[in-house]
């Protein structure tokens, strides 16, 4: 694993926690956990867009009114400082207008974050275009860890399961291995078992396209390999996977199956013709997972170890 910024984001001086305000019920708890366990101070942002800030008027014009719209933001974000308070953990609002995602980068350089916390909003198309729009732009801009709680993600509860699982999802590219050694140090803190998945098409298109035989047979054992290195040193139980399908379909799937307590997955850069598309793997899994996901920027993923103590004390 590099070293670079293991330190900030071992022990997190700044938490940046990206809120629309509807999300802050499920956002919030991860916050004060990790703010608890690390010191950390606590940094809630909303972004006012300009369609929030229109009203309507006594003759029912509508005008902008970003004044009303700021105020009810500050309200609703100060009601959770007050809260962190009462808990010694440190916690100040902001409340800006403009666009969501420029505005969640610019506050995570402006105040040095070294974690960023965001949610994604609900499953509908309009609410899709959202979330590409802001957590996907966020996770593939910053090298910074970043969780998202999707609104399918079930609430940390208390669990006897003596069969933790956390599910990493790889393309098998040699800059994705990082991300498995990562996978690997939090299923060991965890207690958990790691499976590793890739996803290939499925047999009626490999067919269609004329792919090679014996596919499969090589993208398992190059799995192995990743399993054999990621292990090393490790007690951890690793089991290998090769399915076929829509891979984001698989990989919630698989995570329902298992009930996984965690999806690890890396981001890498997209080209522009592929980010106007905004159906992507990542993008699906991000949307409907039932558990949190753990998302890190290609190449440089590096281990948090304060973040992986905090999973475990939510699975």
């Amino acid at each position: 694993m590099a070293e670079l910024g293991l330190s900030r984001w071992t022990h997190p001086a700044v938490i940046l926690v990206a809120s629309d305000l509807s999300d802050l019920d499920r956002l919030m708890p991860h916050a004060f956990a990790q703010a608890v366990q690390t010191g950390a101070r606590l940094l809630v942002l909303h972004v006012v867009a300009s369609s929030e800030a229109m009203a309507i008027d006594a003759v029912g014009m509508p005008y902008y009114d970003p004044g009303s719209a700021v105020e009810f933001a500050a309200k609703s974000l100060e009601t959770w400082c007050d809260l962190a308070s009462r808990r010694g953990i440190t916690c100040d609002a902001i409340v800006r207008e403009g666009h969501a995602a420029q505005q969640v980068l610019a506050a995570a350089r402006q105040f040095h974050a070294d974690r960023i916390l965001l949610g994604t909003r609900s499953r509908g198309k309009m609410s899709k275009l959202f979330l590409g729009s802001v957590a996907e732009q966020v996770l593939r801009s910053v090298n910074l860890p970043v969780m998202t709680v999707g609104p399918e993600a079930h609430l940390p509860v208390a669990t006897t399961n003596p069969d933790r699982v956390v599910l990493h999802a790889t393309t098998l590219r040699e800059a994705s291995r990082p991300s498995a050694a990562l996978a690997c140090q939090i299923a060991s803190t965890l207690s958990a078992r790691l499976i590793l998945l890739h996803v290939l098409p499925s047999m009626e298109d490999m067919t269609r396209k004329g792919s090679p035989s014996g596919l499969e047979a090589t993208a398992l054992a190059e799995l192995q390999s990743i399993a054999d290195e990621t292990r090393r040193g490790s007690t951890v139980t690793i089991d290998a996977f090769v399915l076929h399908g829509n891979p984001a379909i698989e990989i919630l799937s698989e995570a329902s199956d298992h009930q996984a307590c965690l999806i690890v997955l890396a981001a890498r850069q997209r080209s522009t013709l592929e980010n106007l598309t905004r159906d992507r793997t990542i993008y699906k899994v991000l949307a409907h997972a039932r558990c949190p996901v753990l998302t890190l920027r290609e190449p440089q993923i590096v281990a948090d170890d304060a973040l992986v103590a905090h999973l475990a004390t939510q699975a």
